[in-house]
């Protein structure tokens, strides 16, 4: 959502730039995609909840990549959006954006009760309780998209939404109210997310260290919790990528549409690429699926039982 362009590529840059991009959207697509379809053909995946909660994952990074690329691809060929429809690309955006490191909490919880609580993980950790959970995580994602609509309704007049723009999000979401709803919805769910984060991580870090404990699952939980962190922290990129675009354009603003497709690639796209490839590698159910649709690369890659 980041192809706010002043000035238009020269030709060759732009089909270079577009072609990285819709390639490697391909490749992620053609690879979750796969990853969805091994999802729904084998019960042994869609009865257990950390497997729900992956895939959740999964098919939300889906959307979001695919809409998002498809706008910046867009914006080099009708640079101007109608409103509506920037406006339902946005919310869908931001749903999504939003629902990533909420899952990833979901998911750390769910590891947090399978091992400081394994007796009742069963029992608490139901299939539907983990759809009741889904529910609700995608509610609270939806809540800040929402509001900023509301807030475009109640300060925009109605003339606003017949004009044509570059569809991006300070574009449609324009007012001072919108601001203040970012930067409190950010500490609030940031916060909230890291802090579950540290608190499963230390609890399972004691747990493991408990005579009363499988040791091997402890270290595996601690691992998983640990490439949560780091999944938050790679999706927590595009919050930066604003003050990075600032300072580097500042300073480099010859190479303005280099720098706004490097900043969009690392911090909106690269991240999404990486959580089915790593979590699909690590898992050893998943892994042996996969190797049935992708048998000559995976089969060289040593895998680690989760």
């Amino acid at each position: 959502m980041n192809s706010t362009w002043d000035h238009m590529d020269m030709f060759k840059d732009a089909f270079i730039k577009n072609f990285v991009l819709v390639f490697v959207a391909i490749i992620f697509n053609y690879i979750s995609g796969t990853l969805v379809f091994i999802f729904f053909t084998n019960q042994i995946f869609y009865t257990e909840p950390r497997y729900i909660l992956y895939f959740n994952m999964v098919i939300n990074d889906m959307v979001m990549l695919t809409l998002t690329v498809a706008i910046h691809v867009g914006s080099y060929i009708w640079p101007l959006f109608k409103m509506p429809v920037c406006c339902i690309v946005t919310i869908i955006s931001l749903i999504t954006h939003m629902n990533t490191p909420l899952n990833l909490a979901g998911m750390a919880i769910e590891r947090y009760i399978a091992i400081c609580d394994p007796l009742h993980h069963a029992e608490v950790c139901t299939v539907r309780r983990t759809y009741i959970a889904l529910a609700i995580t995608w509610g609270v994602a939806a809540v800040p998209a929402f509001s900023d609509l509301v807030i475009t309704l109640a300060m925009q007049p109605l003339s606003f939404f017949s004009t044509a723009i570059l569809c991006f999000i300070s574009n449609v979401f324009t007012t001072p109210y919108h601001e203040v709803r970012v930067t409190a919805v950010q500490v609030i769910y940031i916060s909230f997310v890291w802090l579950t984060l540290i608190y499963t991580y230390f609890r399972v870090l004691f747990v493991a260290k408990t005579a009363s404990t499988d040791p091997i699952s402890a270290q595996k939980a601690h691992n998983t919790i640990l490439l949560h962190a780091l999944q938050v922290m790679l999706s927590m990129l595009s919050y930066v990528t604003p003050w990075c675009n600032a300072f580097l354009l500042q300073s480099f603003p010859e190479q303005r549409t280099t720098i706004l497709f490097l900043t969009f690639f690392i911090g909106s796209v690269l991240p999404r690429l990486l959580s089915p490839l790593v979590y699909g590698i690590r898992d050893q159910k998943l892994f042996m699926y996969m190797k049935g649709y992708f048998p000559c690369r995976l089969s060289v890659v040593k895998v680690r039982p989760t």
